[in-house]
């Protein structure tokens, strides 16, 4: 098992879109490790670091190759210690090229050997945000085809 990406993010709720791209990358990778950033500039999370990692881990329990974690601090660390040369980054849009290029370029400046695949969402996720799916679901709208279906009461109740 040398072929190990990691897809870093806040997955603040995971959702459809998220999804999409680790199936995809499972296919591509040995393993995979959805690893959720304890990000303090985030503030107000929905969910709990330990909420988020077991979310995930029930919406991907079926894909052997996945695993799921939570990390403090820099990615490039992280990788090293997961021995991942590839960071996993979705885009979604042109709008997210511009900010994801910086970070790749940040993380491979700190370490020259890790580098960082840009997957385009599937278009059918293009608009897909947690911060939308959070704005719906607390104004009661409908969030079915948003969010994995396994996870949609937990969204609900926390908004209840």
């Amino acid at each position: 098992m040398n072929n190990i990406a990691i897809y870093p993010g806040s997955f603040d709720p995971i959702t459809n879109g998220h999804l999409d791209i680790i199936v995809r990358a499972s296919k591509i990778f040995d393993k995979v490790i959805v690893a959720v950033l304890e990000n303090p500039e985030k503030k107000n999370p929905l969910f709990t670091i330990e909420e988020r990692v077991e979310l995930i881990k029930r919406v991907t329990k079926d894909i052997d190759n996945v695993e799921v974690e939570s990390f403090k601090g820099l990615l490039v660390n992280y990788a090293k210690e997961k021995s991942a040369k590839v960071i996993i980054k979705g885009l979604r849009a042109v709008s997210d090229f511009e900010y994801e290029l910086q970070m790749a370029m940040m993380n491979n400046k700190l370490n020259n050997q890790l580098e960082t695949l840009f997957m385009m969402t599937s278009n059918k996720y293009s608009f897909l945000s947690s911060s939308l799916v959070k704005q719906v679901a607390m104004y009661g709208g409908c969030i079915k085809d948003l969010v994995p279906e396994e996870i949609i009461d937990d969204i609900r109740n926390k908004f209840k």
